[in-house]
């Protein structure tokens, strides 16, 4: 395992320059890293770099940090770091969190005792229409229990006399 700190060169070396000019001064000098384990920047100066044996560099934020990294712990199951909270949806902001959702439509189908024709036809009737036809056929329906009762005589009929239970055969102890 190799560490070393690491840092850039700044514009503290070019002020002791026998060369300094205000033009000559880098303007993008200092470029942040992010450390491997939490995703942080780690400026200029600070931190440390870890070189594996394949010899991938891996710059670390902090010593908590290396730790972590040489112990072989997850990013993802550590709470603190950016993987964990980008895998449990922290901190987005709302206009990304709302989906669009796609509008279910409504399809209509024929029943087993009407045609898809006939439903459509009795959905463009108006309802006065269909209320006096509701109408007529109570009507029509009245008028035959009439002419039922008076062929009868008033009698009930027996089918409709519920016959008496007989109690089941109970088993006494």
């Amino acid at each position: 395992m190799f560490f070393t700190s690491f840092r850039f060169k700044g514009i503290s070396n070019l002020f002791f320059s026998p060369h300094f000019n205000s033009r000559n001064i880098p303007t993008n000098h200092c470029t942040a890293e992010l450390c491997a384990l939490s995703e942080y920047r780690i400026w200029p100066g600070t931190g440390k770099l870890f070189i594996r044996r394949d010899g991938k560099p891996i710059f670390l934020g902090s010593s908590k940090a290396q730790s972590l990294t040489l112990q072989r712990k997850k990013p993802a199951k550590l709470v603190w770091t950016q993987a964990w909270r980008r895998l449990h949806k922290k901190g987005l902001s709302e206009t990304n969190l709302k989906k669009r959702r796609t509008r279910t439509n409504k399809i209509q189908r024929a029943v087993v005792g009407l045609s898809l024709d006939d439903i459509k036809k009795k959905a463009s009737q108006k309802s006065e229409f269909r209320s006096a036809q509701r109408e007529a056929a109570l009507k029509e329906v009245k008028d035959r229990k009439k002419a039922n009762k008076a062929k009868t005589g008033g009698k009930t009929s027996v089918s409709s006399v519920r016959p008496t239970k007989v109690p089941k055969n109970v088993k006494r102890r």
